[in-house]
């Protein structure tokens, strides 16, 4: 799988994909990252990728001119399967979100800033827009990086327990039953005795009852949404 990110800030990226399952997944030749600073698309002799926007509300936004001429120039030498805008309206990254977006090729990801792209450039070339979370990041570096960990971590092969990765969080639309592991007693606080009886099935009944009372008291929501 191949993620180009768009970036203003391609030095703020690197760190983060030169660690852990991530950095792993690229040695293996399971995932390729790109950084391309948007600022090498600029038209002007400054380097600027943005403007004022039309009808005086305060703020800066993206021009359309430097991120078009960038996706075009990457879409001219490898077809894109989506083209994705971290942007605050999006829509709400899910657990299915990122496990669609692993069964792709090709990604682009754009980071947004300021208020946001030219409206024109989401119309014409954006494919998807994901939002993290209900509150405004200073850029979009941070979600497009909790993005690719989230989808890169699914690719067969980037995890040595590919059966770890089904079992998480939200794969089944619940949350993941509590976990041990040695010493079976600590101060007085002893491992559930089940887990220990080596009875897979009765071990498989409590581990999905677990998760289903956790879901019920901290998450009622994924309960509500299954239902629907």
């Amino acid at each position: 799988m191949r993620i180009d990110i768009l970036t203003l800030f391609p030095n703020m990226m690197t760190m983060f994909f030169e660690e852990s399952i991530v950095s792993r997944a690229q040695k293996k030749g399971l995932a390729e990252i790109h950084f391309h600073d948007l600022h090498d698309y600029s038209l002007t002799r400054y380097g600027s990728v943005d403007d004022y926007p039309y009808g005086g509300n305060a703020g800066m936004v993206m021009a359309i001119e430097p991120l078009a001429n960038c996706i075009e120039k990457l879409q001219a030498e490898r077809q894109y399967d989506e083209v994705v805008y971290t942007a605050p309206d999006g829509e709400l990254f899910t657990q299915k979100c990122a496990n669609q977006l692993s069964l792709l090729e090709n990604v682009i990801i754009l980071c947004g800033h300021y208020k946001g792209v030219d409206e024109r450039l989401r119309e014409h070339f954006i494919t998807r827009e994901i939002s993290i979370g209900d509150y405004v990041l200073t850029g979009g570096e941070l979600a497009a990086a909790v993005i690719s960990d989230a989808v890169i971590r699914l690719l067969p092969g980037v995890i040595g327990d590919e059966q770890s990765a089904l079992e998480d969080s939200f794969q089944d639309g619940l949350l993941a039953p509590p976990e041990y592991t040695r010493p079976p007693e600590f101060r007085g606080w002893r491992v559930p005795d089940i887990l220990l009886s080596g009875n897979h099935a009765k071990i498989a009944q409590w581990r999905y009852d677990q998760a289903l009372q956790r879901t019920k008291e901290r998450r009622p929501d994924l309960l509500e949404k299954n239902d629907n």
